[in-house]
């Protein structure tokens, strides 16, 4: 099977025989909170019992920490979860990406025959989306998908191009679903959020995950946001009735309560990102000015398997549309783990 996806210590640790120090998979670097774990490890008592296909006691959580109400929250397994089920329950006939994004958004259009139109990024103006994007959304487009920050550019769109883009999906009558999966991670994520502008917009879809900020990707954990009931509906019955874990409702409700671990995690990418980035760009690396927990950068030189060799992980973007194979995205780790890194890529290109 091809992965499309980093994150494969599974496979590195069956070529080798042990744990790989991981830059291809964009999660804190602190590990799973210790109140997390003894959540997951208190709730393994009840898992005789299904789990409340509702989840009631963590959607309310999850609505007191978004200051929303709770019937415009659904829960699913992973963010990914919910871009499948999304398509599943609209079955667009037509729908607009800009590229280079993530990789599930055209792979879950495409598994219900959805015609899916590129918008290109340009490579020049370090693919930030522009005002160009409103011309692409035409009375044809049902659906729209964005991620905020980009994956794997890192890069946010400004505010008032994202509330345009809101205006001009209402008027052609489109679905827009932003992924802002990664917003925990910018400096100031409370004003690079479409939360806001729920209310009276029905057709916005957002969707949150807690695999990121909490390092919960084994967890699978996510939420959709959105206004219009029905179509949350719609969402919930596109999925199987027991999509969320017990043990991953419990984990959810209590990583909900891990303040100081949220600001121990921001704090420490806000001071390693522009490291990390310096760092890249003293080895001649070109480096996209990334504001999340990870960065994109290009090396003409093969960087995958020599680094492998050394026992780490990095995302080669060559199976992104719009890239290719110079270009790799890093994860954002600990001081001492990011220094390892730009050792070795020394060692490979020097």
């Amino acid at each position: 099977m091809h992965l499309v996806h980093g994150g494969d210590w599974a496979g590195y640790e069956a070529e080798y025989g042990r744990s790989p120090l991981d830059f291809s998979a964009n999660v804190s670097p602190l590990g799973v909170p210790t109140g997390v774990q003894a959540a997951i490890a208190g709730a393994s008592a009840a898992v005789d019992r299904y789990p409340d296909p509702l989840c009631r006691a963590l959607r309310t959580a999850i609505a007191e920490a978004e200051n929303l109400p709770p019937e415009w929250i659904l829960c699913g397994n992973g963010a990914a979860d919910l871009i499948w089920r999304l398509a599943a329950a609209k079955c667009p006939q037509e729908a607009l990406l800009p590229v280079p994004s993530f990789a599930e958004y055209e792979a879950a259009l495409r598994s219900v025959g959805c015609q899916v139109t590129h918008h290109a990024l340009s490579e020049q103006n370090d693919f930030l989306l522009d005002d160009s994007f409103l011309e692409s959304i035409t009375p044809k487009t049902q659906m729209v998908f964005l991620c905020e920050p980009n994956n794997p550019t890192g890069r946010t769109t400004p505010m008032p191009l994202l509330q345009a883009i809101v205006h001009r999906c209402r008027e052609v009558g489109a679905i827009l679903v932003v992924d802002e999966c990664f917003g925990d991670f910018l400096d100031k994520p409370a004003a690079h959020t479409l939360i806001p502008l729920l209310e009276g917009n029905p057709h916005l879809v957002i969707l949150k995950a807690f695999t990121k900020l909490y390092a919960m990707a084994g967890v699978r954990l996510g939420y959709a946001l959105c206004a219009d009931s029905r179509l949350l509906g719609k969402l919930y019955r596109t999925g199987s009735p027991w999509s969320v874990s017990s043990l991953a409702q419990a984990a959810g409700c209590a990583a909900l309560q891990e303040k100081v671990y949220v600001q121990r995690v921001r704090a420490l990418i806000q001071v390693q990102r522009p490291l990390m980035s310096k760092g890249l760009q003293a080895l001649g690396l070109r480096v996209v000015p990334g504001e999340a927990n990870y960065l994109l950068f290009q090396c003409a030189v093969p960087l995958v398997a020599p680094l492998r060799e050394r026992g780490i992980l990095l995302r080669s973007c060559g199976n992104y549309p719009g890239l290719d194979d110079t270009w790799y995205r890093t994860a954002v780790r600990t001081e001492s783990e990011n220094c390892c890194l730009l050792a070795a890529l020394g060692e490979i290109l020097r």
